[in-house]
């Protein structure tokens, strides 16, 4: 390996979450700052906020119902013929 190339490893960098978790990690920097971490995660805590999928499914489904029934209502448009 070259030498002087390759950043300072720190195996024991501290990581620090917002919620006040800190926790050691390897890095190439020895203090880490992070938004989010397994004690504040609504993964991890349980806390899981579940998203209507079902909602959006049947919206779309209604959207279609609503296009179908008026593509049959439309009456069909009369073919243009080209002049000679």
């Amino acid at each position: 390996m070259k030498k002087e190339i390759h950043p300072q490893y720190y195996p024991g960098a501290k990581a620090t979450c917002v919620c006040g978790n800190s926790f050691a990690v390897g890095s190439t920097k020895e203090k880490i700052d992070v938004e989010i971490c397994s004690e504040c995660h609504p993964f991890y805590t349980g806390q899981e906020k579940i998203l209507d999928t079902a909602g959006r499914v049947e919206k779309f489904r209604a959207k279609r119902r609503s296009a179908e029934e008026k593509k049959q209502t439309t009456k069909p448009k009369a073919k243009k013929t080209k002049a000679a």
